[in-house]
């Protein structure tokens, strides 16, 4: 690694960054205000590539998203609970997903039961601890998921073994199974223990992680109409 002295040390001296950022070490180091004009470019690439990303993925997968939130509402219909779980930043987003779920701040929609297996911080240590890392989701839906239940589980790669060894003690427990991945889908598309697998097919993880927001806003919002769909048919009102 290359040491460099003065106030771009931190920056042209970290190979790391600079592979990251390489347009940042093309610009000499009194030319603040370029490197502004190429950062305030930099946040249009950014966000144009996160419009498209998910404007792909909805063109592409809409139908699929309509499938899985009709497949989860069947499950709160008939008082079924939903699971969530993810590591790092994906746990972040399987925490969300419970709590849009449990917590809805739309006038007049309903909470739903639902639980992020991540919350529990003894308890995945425990398990961590005492038989491993890739158990920490699978004891907790032993102990707590029945038949009828459904399981989110959110990951960039498609690939955390911990997530996948949950989605096969699912479906042996009969559980709805939704798998939201990224890049090829990883295990995730491939494995077959997921009933519904959300797939974003773009290489970077925060354009995964933006459209994977959007995804399941939309998918919060469509199991509730759907849900007020099914309410009226069982009362005779959808004849």
């Amino acid at each position: 690694m290359t040491e460099t002295v003065g106030d771009n040390a931190g920056i042209a001296g970290d190979d790391t960054l600079a592979a990251l950022y390489p347009w940042q070490h093309d610009l000499p180091p009194a030319d603040a205000a370029g490197l502004r004009r190429q950062l305030s470019a930099a946040i249009q690439r950014k966000a144009a590539d996160s419009l498209l990303a998910k404007q792909h993925f909805f063109h592409a997968h809409g139908d699929a998203v309509l499938a899985a939130a009709d497949a989860l509402a069947r499950v709160f219909a008939g008082g079924g609970r939903l699971f969530t779980m993810g590591n790092g930043g994906s746990a972040c987003d399987a925490a969300h997903i419970a709590v849009e779920f449990s917590h809805p701040v739309t006038t007049g929609r309903p909470a739903l039961p639902a639980l992020h297996l991540g919350a529990d911080s003894c308890m995945l240590t425990a398990v961590a601890n005492d038989v491993g890392s890739e158990h920490i989701f699978v004891r907790q839906l032993i102990a707590q998921a029945r038949a009828g239940d459904a399981l989110i589980g959110v990951s960039t790669s498609g690939n955390s073994a911990n997530l996948m060894a949950a989605f096969a003690r699912a479906r042996e427990q009969g559980l709805l199974t939704i798998g939201l991945a990224g890049g090829d889908g990883g295990a995730m598309a491939q494995d077959g223990a997921l009933d519904h697998c959300l797939t974003v097919a773009a290489d970077s993880v925060h354009r995964v992680q933006e459209t994977h927001v959007a995804i399941y806003h939309i998918l919060w919002d469509l199991v509730h109409s759907l849900l007020a769909s099914l309410g009226e048919q069982s009362n005779g009102g959808g004849r």
